[in-house]
């Protein structure tokens, strides 16, 4: 598939730096959600790193789908998801999230997400390198692939470890 847009790189922050993908449930339902745009065309995943307050993606819009519109349902689907799922567990969490603003109690995300378009390969690897650096940094591993939840196994030993992901060459 085709698609009008370059790769970008985007930051997703949770709203106040609060470790909102702290549990595995809450990166899951990244991953799930991200798995999800693959399978239906609408974007593709080059690279990711989730932490537990903020998460980086590689991805590309395909086909004619809009840029905004795919990330703005990826992001209120994603913050839904994860209130429910706080709700639902009585987590003390969503006092946190509290903001009470025009159009909702409760926000997940920073708004105005930052997104760099990705011109080529060269800052394609050093947005990987930065990506992938993420979690060493901050001490939760000592190589890159020994973090579960981003995609330098991919990288590093060329195994698909999440069936979403791909090489951003392809």
């Amino acid at each position: 598939m085709i698609s009008k847009y370059h790769p970008e790189f985007i930051t997703v922050t949770c709203l106040n730096w609060i470790p909102v993908l702290e549990t595995k449930e809450h990166k899951n339902i990244i991953l799930e959600s991200l798995d999800f745009l693959v399978k239906n065309g609408r974007v593709k995943v080059s690279g990711f790193v989730l932490m537990d307050t903020h998460f980086h993606l590689i991805w590309q819009v395909m086909g004619d789908h809009k840029r905004e519109d795919v990330q703005r349902d990826f992001l209120r689907f994603t913050a839904q998801q994860i209130l429910k799922n706080l709700r639902n567990s009585n987590s003390q969490l969503l006092n946190k999230l509290y903001v009470e603003s025009k159009d909702r109690k409760y926000q997940v995300w920073e708004r105005n997400s930052l997104s760099v378009e990705l011109y080529n390969s060269k800052a394609m690897i050093q947005k990987l390198e930065y990506i992938h650096s993420n979690p060493v940094q901050a001490g939760l591993c000592t190589l890159p692939e020994d973090y579960e939840y981003s995609s330098a196994w991919f990288y590093e030993k060329n195994e698909l470890n999440y069936i979403f992901l791909s090489h951003f060459e392809d």
